[in-house]
Protein backbone atom coordinates (compact mmCIF):
# COMPACT_ATOMS: atom_id res chain seq x y z
CA UNK A 1 0.00 0.00 0.00
CA UNK A 2 1.46 3.31 -0.66
CA UNK A 3 2.24 5.43 2.22
CA UNK A 4 -0.55 8.25 2.91
CA UNK A 5 0.56 12.01 2.54
CA UNK A 6 0.08 12.57 6.28
CA UNK A 7 2.88 9.80 6.74
CA UNK A 8 5.57 10.76 4.56
CA UNK A 9 5.92 13.85 5.98
CA UNK A 10 5.95 13.07 9.39
CA UNK A 11 9.78 13.63 11.03
CA UNK A 12 11.16 11.23 13.18
CA UNK A 13 14.05 12.36 15.87
CA UNK A 14 17.27 10.52 16.40
CA UNK A 15 16.74 11.22 20.29
CA UNK A 16 13.09 11.03 20.70
CA UNK A 17 11.41 8.00 21.60
CA UNK A 18 8.65 8.23 19.21
CA UNK A 19 5.14 6.39 20.32
CA UNK A 20 3.99 5.75 16.40
CA UNK A 21 7.30 5.18 14.87
CA UNK A 22 10.54 3.51 15.50
CA UNK A 23 13.11 2.60 13.48
CA UNK A 24 11.59 4.09 10.45
CA UNK A 25 8.67 1.75 10.58
CA UNK A 26 5.06 2.29 12.37
CA UNK A 27 5.33 0.52 15.71
CA UNK A 28 2.68 -2.87 15.45
CA UNK A 29 0.21 -1.41 17.88
CA UNK A 30 -0.31 1.31 16.17
CA UNK A 31 -0.69 -0.27 12.83
CA UNK A 32 -4.86 -0.60 12.74
CA UNK A 33 -5.47 3.03 13.30
CA UNK A 34 -2.70 4.13 10.66
CA UNK A 35 -3.96 1.81 7.78
CA UNK A 36 -7.86 3.21 9.23
CA UNK A 37 -6.65 7.09 8.39
CA UNK A 38 -4.96 5.57 5.41
CA UNK A 39 -8.18 5.40 3.60
CA UNK A 40 -9.38 8.75 4.67
CA UNK A 41 -9.24 12.23 2.81
CA UNK A 42 -6.81 14.74 4.37
CA UNK A 43 -9.99 16.85 3.74
CA UNK A 44 -12.07 14.28 5.36
CA UNK A 45 -9.55 14.08 8.31
CA UNK A 46 -9.44 18.31 8.99
CA UNK A 47 -13.69 17.58 8.51
CA UNK A 48 -13.68 15.68 12.12
CA UNK A 49 -10.88 17.81 13.90
CA UNK A 50 -12.94 20.75 13.35
CA UNK A 51 -16.03 18.79 14.64
CA UNK A 52 -14.23 17.57 16.94
CA UNK A 53 -13.33 21.41 17.95
CA UNK A 54 -17.15 22.71 17.80
CA UNK A 55 -18.27 19.38 20.14
CA UNK A 56 -15.93 20.63 22.42
CA UNK A 57 -17.25 24.71 22.27
CA UNK A 58 -20.77 23.58 21.99
CA UNK A 59 -20.48 21.00 25.43
CA UNK A 60 -18.54 23.49 26.95
CA UNK A 61 -15.55 21.75 28.11
CA UNK A 62 -12.74 24.79 28.92
CA UNK A 63 -10.52 25.42 31.61
CA UNK A 64 -9.55 28.90 33.12
CA UNK A 65 -5.95 30.71 33.00
CA UNK A 66 -5.18 33.33 35.80
CA UNK A 67 -1.56 33.46 34.88
CA UNK A 68 -2.62 37.34 33.80
CA UNK A 69 -4.40 37.90 36.43
CA UNK A 70 -8.20 38.16 34.78
CA UNK A 71 -9.72 34.77 34.57
CA UNK A 72 -10.26 34.06 30.91
CA UNK A 73 -12.31 30.38 30.46
CA UNK A 74 -10.59 28.52 27.29
CA UNK A 75 -11.83 25.84 25.12
CA UNK A 76 -9.11 22.67 26.16
CA UNK A 77 -7.34 21.78 23.66
CA UNK A 78 -7.72 18.61 22.12
CA UNK A 79 -5.83 16.17 19.36
CA UNK A 80 -8.03 14.02 17.40
CA UNK A 81 -4.91 11.18 16.97
CA UNK A 82 -5.18 9.16 20.05
CA UNK A 83 -2.14 7.67 21.91
CA UNK A 84 -2.08 3.98 22.13
CA UNK A 85 -0.45 2.48 24.41
CA UNK A 86 -0.12 -1.48 24.37
CA UNK A 87 -1.25 -4.02 26.84
CA UNK A 88 1.83 -5.08 28.53
CA UNK A 89 2.96 -1.87 28.76
CA UNK A 90 -0.34 -0.74 30.88
CA UNK A 91 0.21 -4.12 32.89
CA UNK A 92 3.91 -2.58 33.82
CA UNK A 93 2.13 0.92 34.88
CA UNK A 94 -0.63 -0.46 36.87
CA UNK A 95 1.88 -2.51 39.07
CA UNK A 96 3.95 0.32 39.00
CA UNK A 97 1.18 3.23 40.35
CA UNK A 98 -0.05 0.39 42.66
CA UNK A 99 3.21 -0.23 44.69
CA UNK A 100 3.76 3.28 44.51
CA UNK A 101 0.60 4.39 45.95
CA UNK A 102 0.48 1.43 48.84
CA UNK A 103 3.95 3.08 49.75
CA UNK A 104 2.86 6.47 50.12
CA UNK A 105 -0.54 5.73 51.71
CA UNK A 106 1.30 4.35 54.48
CA UNK A 107 3.66 7.16 54.67
CA UNK A 108 1.24 9.62 55.35
CA UNK A 109 -0.27 7.43 58.22
CA UNK A 110 3.16 7.06 59.47
CA UNK A 111 4.25 10.70 59.27
CA UNK A 112 1.14 11.87 60.64
CA UNK A 113 1.47 8.99 63.71
CA UNK A 114 4.73 6.94 65.17
CA UNK A 115 7.32 8.76 62.23
CA UNK A 116 8.98 5.19 61.99
CA UNK A 117 10.88 6.39 58.43
CA UNK A 118 11.95 9.65 60.58
CA UNK A 119 12.93 7.90 63.46
CA UNK A 120 14.52 5.02 61.29
CA UNK A 121 16.86 7.98 59.25
CA UNK A 122 15.08 6.98 55.91
CA UNK A 123 13.63 10.42 55.41
CA UNK A 124 14.98 13.83 57.33
CA UNK A 125 12.43 15.09 60.00
CA UNK A 126 13.48 18.98 58.90
CA UNK A 127 12.40 17.67 55.29
CA UNK A 128 8.83 16.80 56.86
CA UNK A 129 8.39 19.95 59.33
CA UNK A 130 9.85 22.30 56.43
CA UNK A 131 6.80 21.46 54.08
CA UNK A 132 4.21 23.35 53.79
CA UNK A 133 1.84 20.92 53.32
CA UNK A 134 2.48 19.54 56.37
CA UNK A 135 -0.54 19.81 58.85
CA UNK A 136 0.17 19.54 62.30
CA UNK A 137 -3.86 19.70 62.99
CA UNK A 138 -3.74 16.05 61.19
CA UNK A 139 -0.96 14.49 63.60
CA UNK A 140 -2.76 11.30 65.60
CA UNK A 141 -5.85 12.05 63.23
CA UNK A 142 -7.28 8.49 61.96
CA UNK A 143 -8.84 8.53 58.76
CA UNK A 144 -11.36 5.76 57.33
CA UNK A 145 -9.96 2.71 56.34
CA UNK A 146 -6.29 3.96 57.14
CA UNK A 147 -7.37 5.30 53.45
CA UNK A 148 -5.75 9.26 52.53
CA UNK A 149 -4.76 8.97 49.02
CA UNK A 150 -8.42 7.61 47.94
CA UNK A 151 -8.25 9.58 44.12
CA UNK A 152 -4.36 10.06 42.70
CA UNK A 153 -2.95 11.41 39.63
CA UNK A 154 0.67 10.09 38.80
CA UNK A 155 2.06 12.37 35.69
CA UNK A 156 4.49 9.53 34.16
CA UNK A 157 6.76 10.66 31.04
CA UNK A 158 8.70 8.39 28.91
CA UNK A 159 12.63 8.94 27.56
CA UNK A 160 14.43 8.19 25.14
CA UNK A 161 15.36 4.68 26.24
CA UNK A 162 11.50 4.16 26.30
CA UNK A 163 11.35 3.88 29.72
CA UNK A 164 8.03 5.47 31.78
CA UNK A 165 9.35 7.29 34.66
CA UNK A 166 7.42 9.00 37.36
CA UNK A 167 7.53 12.72 37.29
CA UNK A 168 5.51 13.62 40.05
CA UNK A 169 2.87 12.63 42.20
CA UNK A 170 -0.58 14.36 42.64
CA UNK A 171 -2.13 13.59 45.85
CA UNK A 172 -4.09 16.29 46.77
CA UNK A 173 -6.73 17.51 44.39
CA UNK A 174 -5.71 15.99 41.16
CA UNK A 175 -7.56 17.46 38.14
CA UNK A 176 -8.08 16.56 34.54
CA UNK A 177 -10.48 13.13 34.81
CA UNK A 178 -13.58 15.08 33.28
CA UNK A 179 -10.94 15.92 30.17
CA UNK A 180 -10.09 12.23 30.21
CA UNK A 181 -13.66 11.10 29.94
CA UNK A 182 -14.92 13.84 27.35
CA UNK A 183 -11.86 13.29 25.02
CA UNK A 184 -13.10 9.08 24.53
CA UNK A 185 -16.64 10.57 24.20
CA UNK A 186 -15.50 12.84 21.22
CA UNK A 187 -13.11 9.95 20.15
CA UNK A 188 -16.58 7.69 19.99
CA UNK A 189 -17.78 10.53 17.97
CA UNK A 190 -15.78 11.19 15.15
CA UNK A 191 -14.14 7.64 14.78
CA UNK A 192 -17.02 5.43 16.01
CA UNK A 193 -15.84 2.16 14.33
CA UNK A 194 -12.08 2.41 15.86
CA UNK A 195 -12.54 2.14 19.43
CA UNK A 196 -14.06 -1.33 19.09
CA UNK A 197 -12.27 -2.41 16.30
CA UNK A 198 -8.91 -2.04 18.25
CA UNK A 199 -10.05 -3.60 21.02
CA UNK A 200 -9.72 -0.36 23.19
CA UNK A 201 -10.21 -0.90 27.38
CA UNK A 202 -13.09 1.18 28.60
CA UNK A 203 -13.08 4.75 30.92
CA UNK A 204 -16.77 4.95 31.24
CA UNK A 205 -16.30 3.44 34.57
CA UNK A 206 -14.68 5.90 36.54
CA UNK A 207 -17.67 7.75 37.83
CA UNK A 208 -19.17 4.18 39.13
CA UNK A 209 -16.07 3.38 40.37
CA UNK A 210 -15.70 6.51 42.42
CA UNK A 211 -19.48 7.16 43.49
CA UNK A 212 -19.32 2.97 45.12
CA UNK A 213 -15.59 4.18 46.65
CA UNK A 214 -17.45 7.44 48.59
CA UNK A 215 -20.00 5.86 49.50
CA UNK A 216 -18.07 3.14 51.25
CA UNK A 217 -16.85 5.61 53.05
CA UNK A 218 -19.66 6.66 55.31
CA UNK A 219 -19.71 5.42 59.16
CA UNK A 220 -23.70 5.77 59.21
CA UNK A 221 -25.46 3.05 58.59
CA UNK A 222 -27.68 3.77 56.06
CA UNK A 223 -28.70 2.38 52.85
CA UNK A 224 -28.34 5.72 51.08
CA UNK A 225 -25.66 8.02 52.31
CA UNK A 226 -25.55 11.61 51.33
CA UNK A 227 -22.36 12.54 49.29
CA UNK A 228 -21.50 16.05 47.77
CA UNK A 229 -18.87 17.76 45.71
CA UNK A 230 -17.22 20.44 47.83
CA UNK A 231 -16.16 23.35 45.26
CA UNK A 232 -14.70 26.76 45.41
CA UNK A 233 -17.17 27.77 43.09
CA UNK A 234 -17.70 28.58 39.34
CA UNK A 235 -14.38 30.95 39.23
CA UNK A 236 -12.22 27.69 39.85
CA UNK A 237 -9.75 26.43 37.07
CA UNK A 238 -11.40 23.49 37.26
CA UNK A 239 -15.06 24.19 37.29
CA UNK A 240 -15.81 22.48 34.45
CA UNK A 241 -14.65 18.94 35.97
CA UNK A 242 -16.15 19.96 39.29
CA UNK A 243 -19.70 20.34 37.64
CA UNK A 244 -19.34 17.13 34.90
CA UNK A 245 -18.38 15.12 38.41
CA UNK A 246 -20.64 15.89 40.33
CA UNK A 247 -23.25 15.51 37.26
CA UNK A 248 -22.42 11.74 36.51
CA UNK A 249 -21.97 10.66 40.03
CA UNK A 250 -25.47 11.98 40.66
CA UNK A 251 -24.35 14.01 43.38
CA UNK A 252 -24.94 17.86 45.12
CA UNK A 253 -22.48 20.04 43.99
CA UNK A 254 -21.89 22.40 46.68
CA UNK A 255 -19.60 25.57 48.16
CA UNK A 256 -18.90 26.24 51.26
CA UNK A 257 -21.70 28.49 51.97
CA UNK A 258 -23.93 25.73 51.09
CA UNK A 259 -23.06 23.66 53.99
CA UNK A 260 -23.25 24.19 58.05
CA UNK A 261 -21.68 22.38 61.14
CA UNK A 262 -24.30 21.47 63.93
CA UNK A 263 -22.51 19.52 67.10
CA UNK A 264 -19.50 18.57 64.92
CA UNK A 265 -22.27 17.18 62.43
CA UNK A 266 -22.50 18.30 58.68
CA UNK A 267 -25.67 19.85 56.81
CA UNK A 268 -26.37 20.61 53.74
CA UNK A 269 -28.98 23.34 53.56
CA UNK A 270 -31.98 22.47 51.25
CA UNK A 271 -35.43 24.01 50.35
CA UNK A 272 -36.96 20.86 52.76
CA UNK A 273 -34.37 21.66 55.18
CA UNK A 274 -31.14 20.51 56.71
CA UNK A 275 -29.69 17.21 55.24
CA UNK A 276 -26.72 15.50 56.96
CA UNK A 277 -23.87 14.90 54.75
CA UNK A 278 -21.65 11.85 55.44
CA UNK A 279 -18.73 12.28 52.45
CA UNK A 280 -17.68 15.39 51.12
CA UNK A 281 -15.40 15.09 47.92
CA UNK A 282 -13.75 18.24 48.27
CA UNK A 283 -11.80 20.26 45.66
CA UNK A 284 -10.72 22.89 48.29
CA UNK A 285 -7.21 23.38 49.34
CA UNK A 286 -6.54 22.35 52.93
CA UNK A 287 -5.70 26.08 53.86
CA UNK A 288 -9.30 27.04 52.99
CA UNK A 289 -11.09 24.14 54.27
CA UNK A 290 -12.13 25.83 57.62
CA UNK A 291 -11.43 29.14 58.33
CA UNK A 292 -11.93 28.72 62.31
CA UNK A 293 -8.81 26.15 62.24
CA UNK A 294 -6.84 27.21 58.81
CA UNK A 295 -6.87 30.94 56.78
CA UNK A 296 -9.49 32.77 58.95
CA UNK A 297 -10.07 35.32 55.79
CA UNK A 298 -11.11 31.51 53.93
CA UNK A 299 -14.85 32.18 51.89
CA UNK A 300 -14.60 28.96 50.29
CA UNK A 301 -14.67 26.75 53.49
CA UNK A 302 -17.16 25.07 56.29
CA UNK A 303 -16.18 26.66 59.84
CA UNK A 304 -16.23 23.83 62.04
CA UNK A 305 -15.63 21.07 59.15
CA UNK A 306 -12.30 20.51 61.16
CA UNK A 307 -13.54 18.83 64.19
CA UNK A 308 -16.36 17.35 62.62
CA UNK A 309 -13.86 15.36 60.59
CA UNK A 310 -11.52 14.42 63.56
CA UNK A 311 -14.69 13.37 65.19
CA UNK A 312 -15.49 11.09 62.18
CA UNK A 313 -18.90 12.18 61.65
CA UNK A 314 -17.78 13.16 58.24
CA UNK A 315 -15.43 11.27 55.65
CA UNK A 316 -13.26 13.73 53.22
CA UNK A 317 -11.75 13.04 49.99
CA UNK A 318 -8.67 13.22 49.51
CA UNK A 319 -7.03 13.70 53.36
CA UNK A 320 -6.45 16.51 54.59
CA UNK A 321 -2.11 17.18 54.99
CA UNK A 322 -1.48 14.84 51.91
CA UNK A 323 0.30 17.58 50.29
CA UNK A 324 3.42 16.56 52.44
CA UNK A 325 3.31 13.09 49.84
CA UNK A 326 3.50 15.38 46.89
CA UNK A 327 5.93 18.13 47.60
CA UNK A 328 8.50 17.67 45.02
CA UNK A 329 11.22 17.45 47.56
CA UNK A 330 9.71 14.49 49.28
CA UNK A 331 9.26 12.91 45.90
CA UNK A 332 13.10 12.29 45.51
CA UNK A 333 12.35 9.49 48.68
CA UNK A 334 9.60 7.46 47.45
CA UNK A 335 11.95 4.91 45.95
CA UNK A 336 12.90 4.53 49.60
CA UNK A 337 9.51 4.57 51.15
CA UNK A 338 8.73 1.47 48.55
CA UNK A 339 11.90 -0.40 49.88
CA UNK A 340 11.23 0.87 53.55
CA UNK A 341 7.59 -0.32 53.86
CA UNK A 342 6.66 -2.37 51.06
CA UNK A 343 10.68 -4.30 51.31
CA UNK A 344 10.62 -3.92 47.25
CA UNK A 345 12.30 -2.54 44.64
CA UNK A 346 10.67 0.19 42.70
CA UNK A 347 8.53 -0.84 39.82
CA UNK A 348 8.68 2.43 38.34
CA UNK A 349 11.56 5.00 38.68
CA UNK A 350 12.05 8.33 39.49
CA UNK A 351 13.65 11.43 37.66
CA UNK A 352 17.08 11.74 38.80
CA UNK A 353 15.98 14.67 41.59
CA UNK A 354 18.56 17.31 43.32
CA UNK A 355 17.20 18.94 46.26
CA UNK A 356 18.74 22.30 46.45
CA UNK A 357 18.92 23.15 50.01
CA UNK A 358 22.26 20.47 49.71
CA UNK A 359 24.86 22.87 48.87
CA UNK A 360 27.10 20.11 46.78
CA UNK A 361 23.89 19.72 44.59
CA UNK A 362 23.07 23.43 44.09
CA UNK A 363 26.62 24.40 43.10
CA UNK A 364 26.17 21.06 40.51
CA UNK A 365 23.34 22.74 39.20
CA UNK A 366 24.21 26.23 39.04
CA UNK A 367 27.26 25.31 36.93
CA UNK A 368 25.16 22.89 34.46
CA UNK A 369 21.64 25.53 34.75
CA UNK A 370 21.16 24.95 30.61
CA UNK A 371 20.76 21.22 31.35
CA UNK A 372 18.36 21.05 34.19
CA UNK A 373 14.83 22.00 35.03
CA UNK A 374 13.91 23.82 38.34
CA UNK A 375 10.65 23.86 40.07
CA UNK A 376 9.00 24.45 43.22
CA UNK A 377 8.88 22.35 45.07
CA UNK A 378 4.83 22.82 45.80
CA UNK A 379 3.75 24.68 42.66
CA UNK A 380 1.78 23.16 39.61
CA UNK A 381 0.34 24.00 36.54
CA UNK A 382 3.80 24.27 35.17
CA UNK A 383 4.01 27.57 37.39
CA UNK A 384 7.26 28.69 38.87
CA UNK A 385 9.31 26.36 36.78
CA UNK A 386 12.79 27.22 34.48
CA UNK A 387 13.59 24.93 31.48
CA UNK A 388 17.34 25.76 31.63
CA UNK A 389 17.73 25.77 27.26
CA UNK A 390 15.09 27.93 26.26
CA UNK A 391 16.03 30.36 29.48
CA UNK A 392 17.60 33.82 29.09
CA UNK A 393 20.39 34.78 31.32
CA UNK A 394 18.48 37.19 33.07
CA UNK A 395 16.06 34.02 33.85
CA UNK A 396 18.75 31.78 35.34
CA UNK A 397 19.95 35.01 37.34
CA UNK A 398 16.74 35.51 38.74
CA UNK A 399 16.29 32.20 39.81
CA UNK A 400 19.60 31.64 40.88
CA UNK A 401 18.79 34.49 43.52
CA UNK A 402 15.50 32.83 44.59
CA UNK A 403 17.18 29.40 45.29
CA UNK A 404 20.41 30.93 47.00
CA UNK A 405 17.43 32.88 49.33
CA UNK A 406 14.68 30.06 49.83
CA UNK A 407 16.99 26.78 48.98
CA UNK A 408 14.44 24.08 50.23
CA UNK A 409 11.43 25.98 47.67
CA UNK A 410 13.84 24.40 44.97
CA UNK A 411 14.48 20.68 43.38
CA UNK A 412 15.97 20.56 40.05
CA UNK A 413 16.13 17.32 37.32
CA UNK A 414 17.90 16.75 34.09
CA UNK A 415 16.15 17.99 31.04
CA UNK A 416 14.13 14.73 29.68
CA UNK A 417 13.79 14.15 26.26
CA UNK A 418 9.99 13.62 26.83
CA UNK A 419 8.72 11.01 24.17
CA UNK A 420 6.57 12.64 20.79
CA UNK A 421 3.37 11.15 19.56
CA UNK A 422 1.23 11.97 16.48
CA UNK A 423 -0.84 15.32 16.50
CA UNK A 424 -2.90 16.65 13.32
CA UNK A 425 -1.86 20.24 13.35
CA UNK A 426 -2.07 22.48 10.04
CA UNK A 427 -3.49 19.49 7.94
CA UNK A 428 -0.12 17.42 8.88
CA UNK A 429 0.78 14.89 10.88
CA UNK A 430 3.34 16.31 13.36
CA UNK A 431 5.24 14.82 16.52
CA UNK A 432 4.46 16.41 19.83
CA UNK A 433 6.15 16.07 23.61
CA UNK A 434 3.73 14.26 25.60
CA UNK A 435 3.32 12.82 28.85
CA UNK A 436 0.22 10.73 31.14
CA UNK A 437 -1.42 11.04 33.60
CA UNK A 438 -3.47 8.18 34.83
CA UNK A 439 -5.96 8.24 37.61
CA UNK A 440 -6.03 5.81 40.62
CA UNK A 441 -8.84 5.51 42.88
CA UNK A 442 -7.94 3.69 46.50
CA UNK A 443 -10.89 2.52 47.86
CA UNK A 444 -11.73 -0.34 50.77
CA UNK A 445 -11.49 -2.70 48.32
CA UNK A 446 -7.92 -1.79 46.59
CA UNK A 447 -6.78 0.27 44.03
CA UNK A 448 -8.69 0.29 40.76
CA UNK A 449 -6.81 2.57 37.62
CA UNK A 450 -8.37 3.91 34.93
CA UNK A 451 -7.48 2.05 31.65
CA UNK A 452 -5.89 4.95 29.87
CA UNK A 453 -5.99 8.66 31.65
CA UNK A 454 -4.89 11.91 30.44
CA UNK A 455 -2.49 12.24 27.83
CA UNK A 456 -1.11 15.54 27.45
CA UNK A 457 0.49 17.19 24.42
CA UNK A 458 3.00 20.26 24.28
CA UNK A 459 1.20 21.82 21.27
CA UNK A 460 3.70 24.26 20.63
CA UNK A 461 6.81 23.12 18.15
CA UNK A 462 9.79 22.67 20.57
CA UNK A 463 7.94 22.70 23.87
CA UNK A 464 8.25 20.60 26.61
CA UNK A 465 5.70 22.18 28.84
CA UNK A 466 2.58 19.92 28.68
CA UNK A 467 0.68 22.28 31.10
CA UNK A 468 -3.12 23.23 29.35
CA UNK A 469 -2.52 26.72 31.61
CA UNK A 470 1.45 27.02 29.66
CA UNK A 471 -0.38 26.31 26.12
CA UNK A 472 -0.73 22.70 25.95
CA UNK A 473 -3.70 20.51 24.91
CA UNK A 474 -4.57 16.58 25.52
CA UNK A 475 -6.03 13.29 23.52
CA UNK A 476 -7.37 10.16 23.83
CA UNK A 477 -5.54 7.57 25.43
CA UNK A 478 -5.69 3.83 23.94
CA UNK A 479 -5.23 0.77 26.22
CA UNK A 480 -5.08 -2.30 24.04
CA UNK A 481 -6.90 -5.22 25.92
CA UNK A 482 -4.70 -8.33 25.33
Amino acid sequence: MEEHALLTKYFEHPDIWDEMYGDGKIRAHYKNFVSAIEKLPAEEITRRDEQAKKLFMSQGVTFTVYSSGEGIEKIFPFDVVPRIIKADEWSLIEKGIKQRLKALNVFLKDIYHQQFIIKDGIIPAKLIYSCPNFLREMVNVDVPFDIYTHISGVDLIRDNDGQFYVLEDNLRTPSGVSYMLENRSITYRIFPDLIPKNNVLPVKDYPDQLLKNLLALSNRQTSEPTVVLLTPGMFNAAYFEHTTLARLMGIELVEGRDLVVENHHVYMKTTKGLQKVDVIYRRVDDEFIDPLVFRPDSMLGVPGLYWAYRKGNVAIVNAMGNGVADDKAVYSYVPDMIKYYLNEEPILKNVPTYQLADPENRKMVFENMTKMVIKKTNESGGYGMLIGNAATEKEMDDFKKAITKEPRNFIAQPIINLSSAPCYINGELQPRRVDLRPYALYGPEGIEIVPGGLTRVALREGSLVVNSSQGGGSKDTWVLGS
